[in-house]
Protein backbone atom coordinates (compact mmCIF):
# COMPACT_ATOMS: atom_id res chain seq x y z
CA UNK A 1 0.00 0.00 0.00
CA UNK A 2 1.41 3.60 -0.92
CA UNK A 3 -0.47 5.15 1.61
CA UNK A 4 -1.93 7.69 -0.60
CA UNK A 5 -5.54 8.23 -0.76
CA UNK A 6 -6.65 10.65 -3.54
CA UNK A 7 -9.95 10.57 -2.70
CA UNK A 8 -8.96 12.18 0.64
CA UNK A 9 -6.59 14.54 -0.80
CA UNK A 10 -9.31 15.94 -3.24
CA UNK A 11 -11.61 16.46 -0.43
CA UNK A 12 -9.37 18.25 1.59
CA UNK A 13 -7.89 20.51 -1.13
CA UNK A 14 -11.09 21.44 -1.93
CA UNK A 15 -11.73 22.27 1.56
CA UNK A 16 -8.40 24.56 1.48
CA UNK A 17 -9.78 26.05 -1.71
CA UNK A 18 -13.20 27.44 0.51
CA UNK A 19 -10.86 30.35 1.79
CA UNK A 20 -10.39 31.59 -1.73
CA UNK A 21 -13.14 33.59 -3.55
CA UNK A 22 -14.56 31.15 -5.94
CA UNK A 23 -16.06 33.71 -8.38
CA UNK A 24 -12.58 35.32 -8.67
CA UNK A 25 -11.91 34.70 -12.46
CA UNK A 26 -8.22 34.50 -11.44
CA UNK A 27 -8.51 32.08 -9.06
CA UNK A 28 -10.90 30.02 -10.64
CA UNK A 29 -8.82 29.66 -13.78
CA UNK A 30 -5.94 28.42 -11.03
CA UNK A 31 -8.87 25.58 -9.95
CA UNK A 32 -9.55 24.45 -13.07
CA UNK A 33 -5.59 24.37 -14.11
CA UNK A 34 -4.81 22.42 -11.31
CA UNK A 35 -7.02 19.73 -12.22
CA UNK A 36 -6.60 19.73 -15.78
CA UNK A 37 -2.92 19.28 -14.05
CA UNK A 38 -3.78 16.03 -12.28
CA UNK A 39 -5.33 14.87 -16.07
CA UNK A 40 -2.23 15.98 -17.78
CA UNK A 41 -0.46 13.48 -14.95
CA UNK A 42 -2.85 10.75 -15.65
CA UNK A 43 -2.01 10.83 -19.61
CA UNK A 44 1.42 10.83 -19.14
CA UNK A 45 1.85 8.32 -16.22
CA UNK A 46 -0.35 5.70 -17.88
CA UNK A 47 1.42 6.05 -21.48
CA UNK A 48 4.56 5.65 -20.29
CA UNK A 49 3.80 2.61 -18.11
CA UNK A 50 4.65 4.28 -14.75
CA UNK A 51 4.36 2.11 -11.64
CA UNK A 52 1.04 2.48 -9.55
CA UNK A 53 2.42 4.11 -6.55
CA UNK A 54 4.55 6.35 -8.71
CA UNK A 55 1.25 7.94 -10.80
CA UNK A 56 -0.57 8.06 -7.64
CA UNK A 57 2.35 9.72 -6.70
CA UNK A 58 2.61 11.74 -9.78
CA UNK A 59 -1.18 12.74 -9.40
CA UNK A 60 -0.84 14.18 -5.79
CA UNK A 61 1.90 16.19 -7.04
CA UNK A 62 -0.39 17.96 -9.75
CA UNK A 63 -3.12 18.58 -7.22
CA UNK A 64 -0.86 20.12 -4.68
CA UNK A 65 1.75 21.85 -7.51
CA UNK A 66 -0.18 25.52 -7.73
CA UNK A 67 -1.32 25.49 -3.94
CA UNK A 68 1.02 28.71 -3.59
CA UNK A 69 -0.98 30.32 -6.47
CA UNK A 70 -4.14 31.01 -4.40
CA UNK A 71 -2.54 33.16 -1.33
CA UNK A 72 -0.25 34.77 -4.39
CA UNK A 73 -3.43 36.08 -5.98
CA UNK A 74 -5.38 36.82 -2.48
CA UNK A 75 -2.49 38.79 -1.87
CA UNK A 76 -1.26 40.50 -5.06
CA UNK A 77 -3.94 39.21 -7.43
CA UNK A 78 -1.20 38.69 -9.58
CA UNK A 79 0.69 35.98 -11.35
CA UNK A 80 3.66 37.75 -10.94
CA UNK A 81 6.51 35.47 -9.32
CA UNK A 82 8.76 38.40 -9.28
CA UNK A 83 6.77 39.40 -6.42
CA UNK A 84 6.12 36.82 -4.64
CA UNK A 85 7.31 33.04 -5.71
CA UNK A 86 4.55 30.63 -5.92
CA UNK A 87 6.68 27.43 -6.14
CA UNK A 88 8.76 28.17 -2.77
CA UNK A 89 5.58 29.57 -1.30
CA UNK A 90 3.44 26.36 -2.13
CA UNK A 91 6.58 24.44 0.19
CA UNK A 92 6.30 26.62 3.03
CA UNK A 93 2.31 25.70 3.38
CA UNK A 94 2.70 22.57 2.54
CA UNK A 95 6.33 21.93 4.66
CA UNK A 96 6.56 24.59 6.91
CA UNK A 97 3.19 25.28 7.87
CA UNK A 98 2.59 21.81 7.98
CA UNK A 99 -0.23 21.31 5.54
CA UNK A 100 0.95 18.26 4.01
CA UNK A 101 -0.63 16.33 6.38
CA UNK A 102 -3.88 17.37 5.21
CA UNK A 103 -3.33 15.66 2.01
CA UNK A 104 -1.45 13.11 2.75
CA UNK A 105 -0.81 10.81 5.98
CA UNK A 106 2.36 9.56 5.78
CA UNK A 107 5.82 11.82 4.93
CA UNK A 108 7.89 8.92 3.34
CA UNK A 109 7.03 10.84 0.18
CA UNK A 110 7.84 14.93 1.59
CA UNK A 111 11.22 14.83 -0.30
CA UNK A 112 10.11 14.32 -3.05
CA UNK A 113 6.75 16.26 -2.90
CA UNK A 114 8.53 18.84 -1.70
CA UNK A 115 11.68 19.13 -4.47
CA UNK A 116 8.84 18.38 -7.02
CA UNK A 117 6.46 21.18 -6.51
CA UNK A 118 9.56 23.62 -5.37
CA UNK A 119 11.52 23.20 -8.92
CA UNK A 120 8.36 22.78 -10.89
CA UNK A 121 8.10 26.13 -12.80
CA UNK A 122 11.90 27.02 -12.76
CA UNK A 123 13.59 27.82 -16.24
CA UNK A 124 15.11 24.17 -16.06
CA UNK A 125 16.26 21.93 -13.45
CA UNK A 126 19.56 21.07 -11.65
CA UNK A 127 21.69 17.95 -11.67
CA UNK A 128 19.62 15.59 -9.35
CA UNK A 129 21.16 12.53 -8.56
CA UNK A 130 17.80 10.81 -6.89
CA UNK A 131 15.93 9.01 -9.82
CA UNK A 132 13.14 8.78 -8.24
CA UNK A 133 13.14 12.83 -7.35
CA UNK A 134 14.41 13.10 -11.43
CA UNK A 135 11.45 11.83 -12.70
CA UNK A 136 8.68 13.47 -10.35
CA UNK A 137 10.19 16.75 -11.51
CA UNK A 138 9.95 15.63 -14.76
CA UNK A 139 6.37 14.54 -14.82
CA UNK A 140 4.95 17.64 -12.89
CA UNK A 141 6.70 20.52 -15.37
CA UNK A 142 5.24 18.07 -18.20
CA UNK A 143 2.17 17.82 -17.17
CA UNK A 144 1.84 21.34 -15.62
CA UNK A 145 3.04 22.63 -19.46
CA UNK A 146 0.33 20.29 -21.21
CA UNK A 147 -2.19 22.29 -19.25
CA UNK A 148 -0.55 25.62 -19.82
CA UNK A 149 -1.12 24.68 -23.71
CA UNK A 150 -4.70 24.17 -23.29
CA UNK A 151 -5.11 27.40 -21.44
CA UNK A 152 -3.22 29.28 -24.33
CA UNK A 153 -5.45 27.37 -27.10
CA UNK A 154 -9.10 28.83 -25.55
CA UNK A 155 -8.58 32.01 -22.94
CA UNK A 156 -9.58 35.18 -24.41
CA UNK A 157 -6.48 36.51 -25.93
CA UNK A 158 -7.43 39.95 -24.50
CA UNK A 159 -7.11 38.95 -21.36
CA UNK A 160 -4.22 37.06 -21.72
CA UNK A 161 -2.00 40.45 -23.05
CA UNK A 162 -4.09 43.13 -21.29
CA UNK A 163 -3.73 45.03 -24.52
CA UNK A 164 -6.38 44.48 -27.35
CA UNK A 165 -5.90 41.25 -29.85
CA UNK A 166 -5.68 43.88 -32.89
CA UNK A 167 -2.52 45.53 -31.30
CA UNK A 168 -0.92 42.31 -30.79
CA UNK A 169 -1.24 40.82 -34.25
CA UNK A 170 0.66 44.16 -35.40
CA UNK A 171 4.04 43.26 -33.12
CA UNK A 172 7.07 42.00 -34.58
CA UNK A 173 8.75 38.47 -33.17
CA UNK A 174 12.18 40.02 -31.96
CA UNK A 175 15.47 38.49 -33.35
CA UNK A 176 16.78 37.05 -29.88
CA UNK A 177 13.61 35.22 -29.76
CA UNK A 178 14.08 33.63 -33.12
CA UNK A 179 17.52 33.09 -32.45
CA UNK A 180 15.81 30.52 -29.36
CA UNK A 181 13.18 29.13 -30.83
CA UNK A 182 16.12 27.68 -34.08
CA UNK A 183 18.57 26.82 -31.48
CA UNK A 184 15.44 24.52 -29.50
CA UNK A 185 15.39 25.80 -26.27
CA UNK A 186 13.26 27.63 -23.67
CA UNK A 187 12.74 31.39 -23.41
CA UNK A 188 13.55 33.30 -20.30
CA UNK A 189 11.31 35.78 -19.28
CA UNK A 190 13.75 38.65 -19.23
CA UNK A 191 14.73 37.99 -23.04
CA UNK A 192 10.67 38.88 -23.92
CA UNK A 193 10.25 42.20 -25.04
CA UNK A 194 6.75 42.61 -27.31
CA UNK A 195 3.41 40.84 -26.66
CA UNK A 196 3.98 38.17 -29.68
CA UNK A 197 7.21 37.16 -28.44
CA UNK A 198 5.47 36.29 -24.93
CA UNK A 199 3.33 34.08 -26.89
CA UNK A 200 6.64 32.41 -28.72
CA UNK A 201 7.96 31.66 -25.43
CA UNK A 202 4.54 29.70 -24.25
CA UNK A 203 5.11 27.71 -27.82
CA UNK A 204 9.12 26.93 -26.81
CA UNK A 205 7.73 24.86 -23.38
CA UNK A 206 7.77 21.94 -26.02
CA UNK A 207 11.86 22.50 -26.01
CA UNK A 208 11.99 21.31 -22.19
CA UNK A 209 9.24 18.16 -22.65
CA UNK A 210 10.90 14.99 -21.26
CA UNK A 211 8.19 12.17 -21.91
CA UNK A 212 7.57 10.84 -25.56
CA UNK A 213 3.60 11.02 -24.37
CA UNK A 214 4.07 14.62 -23.71
CA UNK A 215 4.76 15.28 -27.38
CA UNK A 216 1.97 12.38 -28.22
CA UNK A 217 -0.50 14.90 -26.40
CA UNK A 218 0.64 18.03 -27.95
CA UNK A 219 -0.19 16.36 -31.64
CA UNK A 220 -3.73 15.08 -30.57
CA UNK A 221 -4.47 18.17 -29.53
CA UNK A 222 -2.78 20.26 -32.38
CA UNK A 223 -1.82 22.97 -29.83
CA UNK A 224 1.02 23.88 -31.75
CA UNK A 225 -1.23 24.90 -35.11
CA UNK A 226 -3.90 25.97 -33.19
CA UNK A 227 -2.03 28.89 -30.68
CA UNK A 228 -0.34 30.06 -33.98
CA UNK A 229 -3.20 30.17 -35.36
CA UNK A 230 -5.48 32.37 -33.17
CA UNK A 231 -3.82 35.42 -34.69
CA UNK A 232 -3.71 36.82 -37.71
CA UNK A 233 -0.39 38.61 -38.03
CA UNK A 234 -0.71 42.17 -39.93
CA UNK A 235 2.86 42.22 -40.13
CA UNK A 236 4.39 40.67 -43.32
CA UNK A 237 7.85 39.84 -41.56
CA UNK A 238 6.12 38.46 -38.72
CA UNK A 239 3.78 36.54 -40.58
CA UNK A 240 7.11 34.57 -42.46
CA UNK A 241 8.30 34.59 -39.12
CA UNK A 242 5.23 32.91 -37.39
CA UNK A 243 5.43 30.14 -40.32
CA UNK A 244 9.18 29.72 -39.14
CA UNK A 245 8.20 29.10 -35.59
CA UNK A 246 5.36 26.29 -37.16
CA UNK A 247 7.88 24.73 -38.97
CA UNK A 248 10.46 24.38 -36.36
CA UNK A 249 8.32 23.36 -33.63
CA UNK A 250 5.66 20.98 -35.61
CA UNK A 251 9.31 18.90 -36.68
CA UNK A 252 10.42 19.31 -32.74
CA UNK A 253 7.42 17.73 -32.00
CA UNK A 254 6.93 15.04 -34.71
CA UNK A 255 11.06 13.99 -34.36
CA UNK A 256 10.21 13.09 -30.87
CA UNK A 257 6.34 12.15 -30.43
Amino acid sequence: MSGIDLEYARKSFQEYLSAYDAKDEKIKLKRVHTFCVVKAAEYITTREKISEEDKELALLIALLHDIGRFEQLKKYNSYDDNIMDHAKFGVQVLFEEGKIRDFIETDKYDEIIREAIYWHSAYQLPEMKDERILLHCKLIRDADKLDNFRVKATESLEAHFDVSKEIVETEEVSDNIMEAIREERSILRNERTTHLDMWVSYLAFIFDLNFASSFGYIQEHDYINHNIDRMNYTNPKTKERMEEVRKICLAYVEKRA
